[in-house]
């Protein structure tokens, strides 16, 4: 084992300054990369956010194929599904009254589900810390991966519901004409659910 050490030793003899430019590179194709990212969101904000939400979509798909993850899978295919569908009605020309209340509904009520998922999944973290998971005979292992795997659901579906929840808002606001630099897409969904929720009541009257 000494002989194999000194041999290693006396191969890599010499590679101390490789190491350091190479850990100097990294460092600065680091910070060279995010102020790109920065100038990227500050001067095309529209293709930034189109492009960081479908890589944020579509590449945790390789992983789950990769490492069989059959559960994110088929919650991933659901939500894409609908979430399509949602996406395709607010993009459409000439804008449908019912489109604004369908897209409120859906992103809302996958906001109150993330929101839920991720305390949930917060709680059964700290209570595992703290050992509660022993009152209800369950293993620290069963219970951290528990915990573990429903922060990530409620975070990461989170994020991408609020994403797209921003796209379509802005999509449905610029299809009426109700888009401008002081109007948030927030509040634009906002107008645009309570125009289609009062014109079926006006047509009743």
């Amino acid at each position: 084992m000494r002989v194999e050490h000194a041999r290693m030793h006396a191969k890599h003899r010499g590679h101390e300054a490789m190491h350091a430019e190479m850990v100097l590179i990294l460092i600065a194709t680091l910070v060279v990369a995010q102020l790109l990212l920065v100038q990227w969101k500050q001067r095309h904000p529209r293709s930034y956010n189109m492009v960081t939400l479908f890589q944020m979509w579509v590449v945790p798909l390789y992983f789950t194929v990769k490492l069989h993850w059959w559960r994110f899978l088929v919650i991933w295919i659901l939500f894409s599904a609908v979430t399509a569908f949602v996406t395709f009605r607010a993009t459409r020309k000439p804008l449908v009254q019912t489109t604004p209340r369908l897209v409120y509904k859906w992103f809302l009520l996958i906001y109150k589900i993330s929101y839920a998922t991720g305390i949930i999944g917060y709680m059964a973290v700290m209570f595992t810390l703290f050992g509660l998971n022993l009152l209800f005979k369950i293993k620290p292992e069963d219970a951290m991966d528990f915990g573990i795997s429903l922060l990530f659901y409620g975070l990461y579906y989170g994020v991408l519901e609020r994403d797209f929840a921003e796209m379509c808002a802005d999509y449905m606001a610029s299809t009426i004409g109700w888009c401008s630099d002081s109007t948030s897409s927030v509040s634009a969904a906002g107008a645009l659910w309570e125009r289609s929720r009062r014109v079926p009541t006006a047509k009743r009257r």
